[in-house]
């Protein structure tokens, strides 16, 4: 059986990831996501409303027209997890196959809210819940199954092709987490037996991310002590503070909530995107927020709630709020700016639970919300968090647990790929005959 690998999107960046296996005459597309930075890095752009050729010329999709050079039908497409480089270009592109959307339930979820937003296509897709653990036929000879997985997201999991050649393991975005705080731990074992089953392990697509950097990343629990440690010390403080984190770390808000009532605050989420994710999660019931716990996303209710907090007194609450990375128009970025009714005094704390996405926009945008904060008084409490990716100990555990007969690495730019490339080869793989260096619109074939 021929089995092919289009590499359509997310091979020269972190963002807009695609990639669809062609299995004889079934195809499979893994992921459909968006390069947010190239939108941000346009004023008031709403992509709902746009084309998506026009996203594709701007770099914020994949460019799937390689798909029309694939021979077979796409039988599924199949995003791994809720995080918008994955599924953010699913209301776009989707409409083109006549396929459904597989994914997990929390996945289907926020898939389901991006289509409903989409006012330029009508997507029509069935929407199919699989659990981790679980499979579905994919044609008469290939199955699909999806193993569990640990990321800054909850319900991610890494999908597993298997064809009569071997298995093709997609490997985006994980860390090798035993003690989460929320959800199962990642599923080594299935993986080992992955890996030795049958004719093994075909090809492994994976995540280049931290490659470089030595060791192992840390738990969520580590991140969840860190996090107590700085809010625990402030609690003597009587003004205001201030938290933000990536609003679909589901369980980084759940501790940010619970250590801000063990202070003698009252936690509120405020944001779209943090009132979407974490509002998801407790109706889906993968959390469980305390009953008087306020989401509110609407501008209007927001700045309500800022007023609010400043009647009844700064040292009462824990506002929670988008803007991380500076977004110009998140929650944070605005009170920096002194864009709503709360007022940051001399001395307030800023705690950021996330680290800068390493991307020149973010960068930026990070760095001139933290300058206005500053201006405004604030104390910064940074890089509180860990990583949802693996390091270098991580790859080399997955590599002796799949034990994979070919590599492509994805998830980054060249530049990226390095540090992976150099540690596959450390395996004794090889650039040019089982590790595949490749780029968006290119197609690898493993098996005649």
């Amino acid at each position: 059986m021929e089995v092919e690998i289009a590499t359509i999107g997310g091979y020269e960046e972190v963002g807009r990831q695609m990639t669809a296996v062609r299995a004889g005459d079934n195809v499979v597309i893994f992921d459909m996501g968006l390069n947010l930075s190239k939108v941000l890095i346009h004023d008031n752009v709403e992509t709902e409303r746009m084309h998506s050729l026009d996203l594709i010329d701007m770099g914020a999709i994949p460019d799937d027209r390689v798909m029309s050079d694939i021979e077979g039908d796409v039988q599924a497409i199949v995003p791994t997890h809720g995080h918008l480089d994955h599924i953010g270009a699913i209301s776009k592109l989707a409409h083109r196959y006549d396929a459904p959307i597989v994914a997990t339930p929390f996945t289907i979820a926020l898939v389901e809210q991006q289509i409903e937003s989409e006012e330029k296509f009508g997507v029509q897709n069935d929407l199919v819940e699989m659990e981790a653990g679980s499979t579905m036929s994919i044609g008469e000879k290939c199955e699909l199954e999806f193993v569990n997985v640990t990321h800054s997201i909850i319900d991610a999991i890494n999908p597993v092709l298997h064809t009569p050649e071997g298995a093709v393991v997609y490997g985006l975005d994980k860390r090798m987490d035993h003690s989460p705080v929320l959800g199962d731990p990642i599923d080594m074992k299935r993986f080992r037996e992955i890996g030795r089953e049958g004719e093994g392990v075909l090809c492994y697509i994976e995540d280049c991310t931290n490659a470089g950097k030595k060791g192992k990343t840390p738990s969520e629990s580590v991140a969840r002590e860190q996090l107590k440690d700085v809010l625990y010390s402030l609690e003597d403080y009587d003004g205001g503070i201030v938290a933000t984190t990536f609003s679909s770390h589901i369980a980084r808000v759940k501790s940010l909530v619970e250590f801000a009532e063990d202070i003698g605050r009252q936690p509120v989420l405020l944001g779209r995107s943090m009132e979407k994710y974490s509002g998801t999660a407790e109706r889906l019931d993968f959390v469980d927020f305390p009953s008087d716990l306020g989401m509110y996303g609407h501008r209007k209710s927001v700045d309500r709630t800022f007023k609010r907090i400043m009647n009844e007194g700064k040292e009462n609450y824990l506002p929670v709020v988008t803007g991380h990375q500076g977004e110009p128009r998140a929650m944070l970025t605005r009170m920096a700016r002194g864009e709503t009714p709360y007022e940051l005094d001399n001395g307030d704390k800023v705690v950021f639970s996330a680290r800068v996405i390493p991307e020149p926009t973010n960068e930026g945008q990070r760095y001139q919300a933290e300058k206005l904060l500053g201006m405004q008084g604030a104390r910064i409490y940074d890089d509180i968090h860990v990583s949802g990716h693996l390091n270098t100990e991580g790859h080399f555990q997955m590599l002796e647990a799949l034990q994979p007969q070919n590599i492509i690495p994805a998830h980054q730019d060249m530049k990226g790929f390095s540090p992976y490339v150099d540690l596959a080869r450390n395996q004794g793989y090889s650039v040019g005959r089982d590790l595949h260096i490749t780029e968006n619109g290119n197609t690898i074939q493993l098996t005649e």
